[in-house]
């Protein structure tokens, strides 16, 4: 289309004919989603008022186009804001190990993973470091912000696609580090409580909840060492994934995590001089890698923490003595158990049902009725009086000895 025909009048053989057959009528080389374009940015106008492509036409209009080269703007995605030296130096600290696939960083405490409101400081606000032009990195699980340790950023959109999958199967291994208010009784077993939003909290926080609302939830621990009566390291492996799970349940059988007053209240704190912060730390991450070879990344202890070990006397290499923990089953695995389980317990009760069917069935025991001579003979005639039948004879006493 050339600037000549940006303006012109509408014809009275045009009158009442809808705006975009207008175009095919008259300009065929303009398609209808070039039109339905120009009319949704407001480039087409009739006397001055935007135009819809539903439009019908009047004689005497003035309509106006842009040329036929304009296009509006696309954008490209969201405009990435330069780092301050400081914000990359922050970033590079925090690497574990990086390859094409992968970056593993360690997290500090009271760094949030990412924004939110009033977070303006974030992991995910650093990611740009890695990779200023191409691809950005991205985040395929989160820890919480006092939560320290072992945290998986995907290099490309397909790394993180592979990583995702291994998240949300299960076969990612995610070991923690904790120190706990007392001891359990229990040295090593499995909290299986399903947790649900606590409503009306005001933030996000969790509870257990054993109604149908509640997400089944599970974690593994085990004591590694203890203090006395007073505090234990244990570790923790969730084979769930719920918001504040570690958190939430060992809060529930009584011993809160050192530091989280959120869930363990006044009793998470430990007098002296042990650290109030939060003692829970991500230690190692075992996934699959897509070049075959699974990635085993350890985080080292934040300085509040290896503080608090030495003061309670804990030695860092008891824990890195201990046998690996068991992979949890991958979910297909776990779903193709139960329903073998589901199998064999209905096998077991058809033949239950099939030995009772095959008993030999007892009859139930019923009296035979009386026959009617017997009901005659028990009723017997009805007598006025001693010795004498109602309208009968007296007794002759014949055939009495």
């Amino acid at each position: 289309m050339t600037e000549t025909v940006r303006q012109f009048t509408v014809q009275p053989d045009d009158d009442g004919v809808r705006l975009d057959r207008w175009f095919k009528r008259h300009l065929p080389q303009i398609g209808f989603a070039t039109v339905s374009r120009w009319a949704r940015t407001g480039q087409i106008r009739v006397d001055g008022k935007r135009a819809a492509p539903e439009d019908r036409l009047t004689a005497g209009q003035v309509l106006r186009v842009p040329p036929g080269g304009t296009t509006p703007e696309r954008k490209t995605g969201p405009v990435r804001k330069p780092l301050t030296e400081a914000q990359i130096e922050q970033a590079e600290a925090m690497v574990l190990t990086q390859d094409r696939a992968a970056i593993v960083l360690n997290k500090p405490p009271g760094l949030a993973t990412q924004g939110g409101s009033g977070t303006k400081e974030h992991v995910d606000g650093l990611l740009d470091a890695f990779a200023p032009e191409g691809p950005r990195p991205r985040l395929v699980h989160r820890l919480d912000k006092d939560t320290s340790g072992a945290l998986l950023i995907a290099r490309t959109p397909g790394s993180a696609a592979f990583f995702s999958k291994r998240f949300s199967t299960r076969s990612a291994r995610k070991i923690y580090w904790a120190l706990v208010v007392g001891v359990p009784a229990i040295e090593e077993g499995q909290i299986d409580l399903p947790l649900a939003k606590q409503p009306g909290s005001g933030g996000e926080k969790m509870m257990v909840d054993q109604s149908e609302a509640g997400q089944p939830s599970r974690t593994r621990y085990r004591v590694v060492d203890r203090a006395g009566n007073r505090a234990a390291w244990v570790e923790l492996q969730p084979l769930t994934g719920r918001t504040h799970q570690l958190r939430v349940h060992m809060a529930a059988i009584g011993h809160p995590i050192v530091g989280d007053g959120k869930y363990g209240g006044p009793d998470a704190f430990l007098t002296g001089s042990i650290s109030r912060k939060m003692h829970l730390h991500a230690r190692r991450l075992i996934i699959d890698h897509p070049d075959g070879t699974p990635l085993d990344v350890t985080a080292s202890l934040p300085d509040h923490f290896a503080a608090s070990m030495e003061q309670l006397g804990f030695e860092v290499e008891l824990g890195n003595s201990l046998p690996d923990p068991v992979a949890a089953p991958p979910r297909e695995a776990q779903k193709q158990a139960a329903k073998a389980h589901a199998k064999q317990v209905r096998k077991e009760r058809r033949g239950e049902r099939r030995s009772r069917d095959e008993a030999p069935k007892r009859k139930p025991a019923t009296r035979k009725p009386p026959s009617p001579k017997a009901r005659a003979g028990k009723a017997g005639p009805a007598k006025t009086g001693i010795g004498r039948p109602a309208g009968g004879k007296a007794p002759t006493g014949r055939g009495r000895r």
